[in-house]
């Protein structure tokens, strides 16, 4: 986990090239979908950035990144659902960021009907590839989850546990997604860079140490 205090945006680099994404302390960095400002609902709570009133949208980085690996540290509300979306792109076809971004998954897999579906349980490649257990931690810890998008591949990571590993921008992944609910979503996981969402998906989630060492 990342423990610097850092100041965003810019933030420094490390010597290992980890950069914070978020302090602890402000919103700086981050935005709405298609918005100047962090979106209501959002807030720094106990060091996490939270959704605390959800129902206003996703919050997402400003900056943009490519190849990359992602570690952050979530915690989920009883019975709650959120995500992690990468390689979002506001296209004037998108209206939301799952349109064009490919989703970590964050789930109380026991509690959330979502749970029932194998390839929407926690650490998923949401709708796309199946984690082969549940490493989560019980509601109210928080997780450690990671995503590598990296050489044409994609892994999500959950506890220290690979849970997810897909081919990227081939023809496998265009025939994974032509089978999934992303089939009528024509710009789904077609750009190799974008921007990291955190999903409102109407639960509040708390999100922290989040940092990225890009490829």
């Amino acid at each position: 986990a990342c423990s610097e205090a850092v100041e965003s945006p810019p933030a420094p680099v490390t010597e290992s090239g980890w950069v914070s994404l978020f302090d602890g302390e402000t919103l700086d960095g981050w935005r709405a979908f298609k918005g100047d400002s962090p979106p209501v609902g959002w807030a720094v709570e106990d060091g996490a950035l939270t959704l605390a009133e959800p129902g206003n949208g996703d919050i997402m980085t400003a900056a943009s990144f490519s190849e990359f690996e992602l570690e952050f540290e979530w915690r989920i509300s009883e019975n709650g659902n959120s995500g992690v979306i990468y390689l979002v792109n506001e296209s004037d076809a998108s209206d939301h960021t799952y349109q064009t971004g490919p989703e970590y998954q964050v789930l109380d897999n026991d509690g959330h009907p979502d749970g029932e579906i194998p390839s929407h349980r926690a650490g998923a490649l949401y709708d796309l590839v199946t984690p082969p257990a549940d490493f989560t931690r019980p509601v109210g810890e928080y997780n450690q989850g990671r995503i590598v998008v990296a050489d044409g591949r994609i892994e999500h990571w959950l506890n220290g546990e690979k849970v997810a590993e897909s081919p990227f921008g081939d023809d496998e992944w265009r025939a994974m997604v032509a089978a999934s609910k992303f089939s009528s979503m024509p710009e789904f996981g077609v750009y190799s860079s974008g921007h990291i969402a955190l999903q409102d998906h109407a639960d509040k989630v708390w999100y922290r140490n989040i940092r990225i060492r890009e490829r």
